[in-house]
């Protein structure tokens, strides 16, 4: 299967939704304001947008591949389908009370999170499977007709089933499955053994249950949008983006969204892991910064961090265990609510905090004029000059100085007895602390020491502020990659179709049944093979396999990333050896005389993409002519300095310019503060280096 020359890159985020136009002439891209009411209609203002800057006609695109935040935040803000939820008599309330951890020790008034179905609308079977996968209690189809009816008297909406032990037998939730099926056509049903069909019932109702809780809204969107695309003249297929960071048909995430719960981002690790790749790279931080969120992701050898489990719509203070935990492949990353525009207010300790509120696109900042009246991350960069009144978006946006001004002393200065530009430093100093604590966290978590890993900074906002972080965690090398500001919408356009397909087969490593784990491969081979070639055809693929490992009595498994091959029974020494390097390389040592345990097995079908050319890299090289010559705060010398304001098309390879230093294009602004240089490279990227560093 060849690639379409012209290929559309499309990531709705919370303020702009990004469009990255890949064509025979290169590369066009714009920003255009996320509209919440129609989201298709922001997708089809930009490609009009980024065609027109082409010079190509709508019906000349081959292809258009999707990332969307509408799966995230239909949960946080419980916008999902009226949901009735069907399990194993006794564990109605396995999602009510959840792990039993509190995730803030300290707090008499913790509240926990309510479960996405109340418990008047969570029915039981009188049935049981075992975790072998052996009928202990039957199936009654008497009871399963009273179900259907119980569902239909509910006027619900979807129904989502998951019953216990369903991941080793599945016929008791097909059986109810087509019941309801054979009754209402129209009804939206997800099972569990389909859907996370893998050990541990909390993730893997949890998971059914958010998927069953937004496909009825998400097909609808995704119908709505190739409807759309095809009546504006862009007759060309359509992929989604995934968590996992691979491309998957409109039809497949139709009926599994949940698989779309962090497909915006997973498109920027994968943006991040391919200049990782390019400069050569091994310890990489990707920073991406958009209007509403950051992100901050591990690349390591040129590939993003993964994980199997993920926890969403957090609750309490983007605290870990407050959110929803779901069993899907995702890119596994930190995200917190520090954006252009997260909110600024003030604690009842009198302190200046950033988010996790956003203004997004409507109203968004004070400064866009368009009613915002709290002040913001943006509005606070304005007041301090890193961002030019005239020149935001392009042009496209003029900023007002005098509203952010307004808003910041209404809200901020005014109670803090300080002028607007010492609370606008404020703001930005408190965001930026925000995240490079998530960053030390993240790190921290993973056994990795920080300053040893250079950053790659994108989205509208991180330029502005990597500079900053990288002073605050002693990181010494900053890479912002050509097209920043729509990272994400351009890496859709480097991921490979992929499907993880996973499945629960629980033994003890001495008594390894090879037999049964090379029919589940089988199997699992088969499913992401057929999800593969639905997008990528004959195209040549790679396969990779994990198995998921643990000692006897531990409470959670590591990824052991495993040979693809036919197990026989004495593999059990080699498994052995894979699992205690792994836990090794986590842990820094290995437990003697316990037994080892596996638990799931995960298999990755991707298609191969070409290899990444490696980038000529400069670490000096001629001063670049500067435009003007204007002012910006600082941070680290606590004061205004004045800044040479440079074009990035003039950054060619080799160009260089000395900190303080403002970089401007359309998608955003890069900051180079006073401690740094930055100097063109090869593929197009801005190498910042701190002053006096040999690299």
């Amino acid at each position: 299967m060849s690639i379409p020359t012209n290929r559309i890159g499309v990531d709705i985020g919370g303020t702009f939704t990004d469009v990255a136009l890949s064509h025979a002439g290169g590369l066009s891209t714009c920003k255009v304001l996320t509209n919440y009411s129609q989201p298709e209609q922001a997708i089809l203002d930009g490609i009009a947008i980024a065609a027109e800057k082409a010079g190509l006609p709508l019906s000349k695109i081959g292809q258009v591949i999707h990332g969307t935040t509408l799966v995230t935040n239909a949960l946080i803000e419980r916008r999902g389908a009226r949901l009735a939820f069907i399990t194993t008599e006794g564990f109605r309330d396995v999602i009510e009370m959840r792990s039993e951890n509190r995730f803030e020790q300290y707090d008499l008034n913790l509240t926990l999170p309510k479960p996405l179905v109340p418990r008047e609308h969570r029915f039981t079977l009188n049935e049981r499977m075992g975790p072998s996968g052996e009928v202990l209690l039957p199936l009654d189809q008497a009871e399963v007709d009273q179900m259907v009816q119980t569902v239909l008297a509910g006027d619900f909406e979807a129904v989502a089933i998951g019953l216990m032990h369903s991941y080793a037998n599945d016929a008791h939730e097909k059986q109810m499955a087509e019941a309801l099926r054979a009754a209402a056509p129209d009804l939206s049903i997800s099972i569990s053994s389909v859907i996370s069909p893998q050990m541990r019932e909390l993730p893997r109702f949890n998971t059914v249950i958010a998927n069953a809780y937004v496909q009825p809204q998400v097909a609808d969107y995704l119908g709505r949008l190739v409807d759309r695309l095809s009546e504006s003249g862009v007759d060309a297929p359509v992929f989604m983006l995934h968590s996992g960071g691979g491309l998957i048909s409109v039809d497949v995430a139709a009926e599994q969204p949940v698989r779309l719960l962090e497909s915006g981002p997973a498109g920027g690790a994968i943006f991040a892991a391919d200049f990782a790749r390019g400069h050569r790279l091994g310890s990489v931080l990707s920073f991406d910064m958009g209007g509403t969120t950051a992100k901050i992701c591990l690349i390591e050898d040129g590939e993003p961090k993964t994980a199997n489990t993920f926890e969403v719509a957090r609750t309490y203070r983007f605290k870990k265990g407050s959110g929803m935990t779901v069993s899907t492949p995702v890119v596994e990353m930190v995200e917190i609510g520090a954006g252009g525009g997260s909110i600024a207010s003030i604690d009842q300790l009198g302190r200046i905090q950033v988010g996790p509120r956003s203004a997004g696109s409507e109203p968004g900042p004070a400064c866009y004029g368009k009613g915002g009246e709290e002040p913001t991350v943006t509005d606070a960069n304005l007041l301090l000059g890193r961002l030019d009144p005239d020149n935001f978006a392009g042009g496209a946006i003029p900023l007002s100085t005098e509203a952010s001004e307004a808003a910041i002393t209404a809200k901020l200065a005014s109670h803090l007895d300080m002028s607007a530009s010492d609370a606008a430093f404020g703001v930005t100093e408190m965001v930026d602390e925000n995240m490079a604590n998530a960053a030390r966290v993240h790190t921290v978590e993973n056994g990795r020491d920080i300053e040893h890993f250079t950053m790659i900074g994108f989205g509208g906002g991180a330029p502005l502020h990597a500079c900053r972080l990288c002073e605050k965690l002693g990181i010494k090398e900053l890479i912002i990659p050509p097209g920043a500001g729509v990272g994400s919408a351009i890496g859709f356009l480097k991921a490979p179709f992929s499907y993880e397909a996973t499945r629960g087969l629980f033994q003890r490593l001495d008594g390894f049944d090879a037999a049964s784990v090379n029919a589940a491969l089988v199997e699992l081979e088969e499913e992401a093979t057929a999800f593969v070639s639905a997008g990528a055809g004959d195209a040549e693929t790679t396969t990779r396999l994990t198995a998921f490992m643990r000692y006897s009595g531990q409470g959670w498994e590591i990824p052991v990333v495993l040979p693809y091959k036919t197990f026989a029974d004495d593999d059990r020494t080699g498994l052995l050896a894979a699992f205690e390097a792994a836990y090794r390389a986590l842990f820094g040592r290995v437990i003697e005389g316990l037994g080892i345990e596996i638990t799931n097995w995960s298999l990755v079908v991707a298609s191969v993409l070409p290899d990444t050319a490696p980038v000529t890299r400069h670490t000096s090289g001629a001063a670049v002519t500067p435009n003007r010559t204007r002012q910006f705060f600082d941070a680290a010398l606590r004061k205004s300095v004045d800044a040479q304001e440079v074009e990035r098309s003039a950054m060619t390879p080799g160009q260089s310019v000395d900190g303080p230093a403002i970089i401007v294009e359309n998608e955003t602004t890069t900051i180079v503060t006073s401690g740094f240089r930055a100097v063109g490279q090869g593929d197009g990227s801005l190498r910042l280096i701190r002053k006096g560093d040999s690299q």
